[in-house]
């Protein structure tokens, strides 16, 4: 084996892309000298190239995703009392599961201390959707972050910028050298971000279908079983729900709009397929805190602090600590709304099969609910709420979607937002969102 004082990079390349297994200090030294900058993109590209073709056994992967978590700074939560729990999803459309899902665990005693992202392309972010109440910090340092976690049990925060560097330039990396489709480089990218952010327990939300990267069953399958395989390698409580993608979650798409979601959720009155979401994956995560000992009695939980409104007025304590104006929460009718409204009507009668979740998704950016590149500016009030989802009965002339912008010339748009309803004449059957579960 290559000492790590006279190892070499090109030759790291040479042993993966023959099929070899790479050592701890290999890997390490890969890692840790890219994210230094002492080693030239193309070399990591090449890597990233050999690893796509050649993989990465379980090992392997474990090594890659400390390396990147220990490439900058990881965020020490131990002053926080009881378990730390984080949820992530893979991205989706019309996912606003954080919303709902931080305000329900943390009335029930759970610890939720999140790093999270901005939306890029047809998945929104849960950033873009907290900043569209006014007021509200997505930045706060590390002593706030850990105070408003044991003060009122729930913080969402960015990722700051001295976490996982490797991670950030290889991602980008990645995304220019067709080197993204790899297992071991995804699972690796997620999990290394999510140790690094400190809880002791992690619940994956895996998303599949058409709205998804991950587009089959299958496919999901094996990142959520990576990834948790990672997490408990590396010492953490994981866990893994593998969810439906095939249509957006719940009928709002778009910042403001999910934001009322949320709030209406919480009230009880939330779209079908949301609430059994946030039913499951809050009593894994109640289940992971050790605040309940069964599934059953977690959703029972879960629903109880919905009805008795405690998780409602936790997301009014969670905004208020970051600086949001709660009267907006308080009053969902003040959201700024969008000058052009427009309705999608059914052309034929039948049963919806699917909704395109790429198409509504990217639909919602073009009228401006999202970014194509990170430099873009987000209208809060656009987007699109769904009046079908899949195997409800349509007939023609019967209202699919609303659509809202104060954008002109996008009938282009609207033409994509109704195609993206497949109809066919046999009732439908209808899949639950949760397809697995892997612990």
């Amino acid at each position: 084996m290559l000492k790590y004082s006279v190892m070499r990079m090109v030759d790291i390349i040479e042993k993966k892309r023959d099929g070899g297994k790479l050592s701890p200090e290999e890997i390490r030294f890969a890692v840790m000298g890219y994210a230094k900058g002492d080693i030239p993109d193309y070399q990591m590209s090449a890597l990233c190239m050999a690893i796509v073709f050649r993989g990465m056994d379980k090992e392997e992967t474990a090594t890659l995703t400390d390396a990147m978590m220990h490439s900058g700074e990881t965020i020490d939560l131990s002053s926080i009392h009881g378990i730390k729990v984080d949820k992530h999803s893979t991205g989706g459309v019309g996912d606003k599961t954080s919303l709902v899902l931080g305000p329900l665990v943390s009335a029930n005693g759970a610890k939720l201390a999140k790093m999270s992202g901005r939306g890029l392309g047809h998945t929104g972010g849960t950033l873009d959707k907290m900043e569209s109440v006014p007021g509200m910090r997505i930045a706060l340092s590390e002593e706030e972050f850990v105070k408003q976690v044991n003060d009122i049990g729930i913080a969402i925060i960015g990722q700051t910028q001295d976490i996982d560097p490797a991670d950030k330039k290889m991602y980008a990396l990645r995304d220019v050298t067709g080197t993204v489709e790899s297992i071991p480089l995804i699972a690796s990218s997620i999990m290394s971000k999510k140790l690094a952010a400190g809880s002791d327990a992690i619940l994956l939300d895996v998303k599949f279908g058409s709205g998804a990267f991950m587009k089959t069953f299958e496919m999901a399958k094996t990142l959520a079983t990576t990834m948790v395989e990672i997490g408990k390698s590396l010492g953490r409580d994981t866990r893994a729900i593998i969810t439906d993608m095939d249509q957006p979650l719940g009928l709002a798409v778009g910042n403001s709009l999910e934001v009322k979601e949320a709030i209406a959720t919480l009230h009880g009155q939330g779209p079908k397929d949301l609430v059994e979401l946030v039913e499951e994956a809050g009593s894994i995560m109640l289940e992971q805190a050790h605040i309940v000992k069964t599934h059953e009695e977690g959703i029972a939980k879960i629903k109880e602090t919905i009805d008795n409104g405690e998780a409602f007025k936790k997301l009014v304590a969670f905004f208020k600590a970051q600086g949001g104006d709660i009267s907006y929460l308080e009053n969902p009718e003040k959201f700024e709304k969008a000058k052009y409204e427009t309705k999608i009507i059914a052309e034929n009668d039948g049963y919806v099969s699917q909704i395109n979740s790429m198409e509504i998704g990217v639909s919602a950016m073009r009228l401006g609910a999202g970014r194509a590149t990170m430099s873009d500016v987000i209208d809060m009030s656009a987007g699109i709420i769904l009046a079908k989802k899949v195997g409800d009965e349509v007939k023609k002339g019967d209202l699919l979607a609303t659509c809202y912008t104060n954008k002109t010339g996008v009938d282009s748009v609207y033409k994509d937002v109704h195609d993206a309803f497949k109809l066919q004449k046999e009732k439908v059957k209808v899949s639950p969102i949760v397809h697995a579960y892997i612990k």
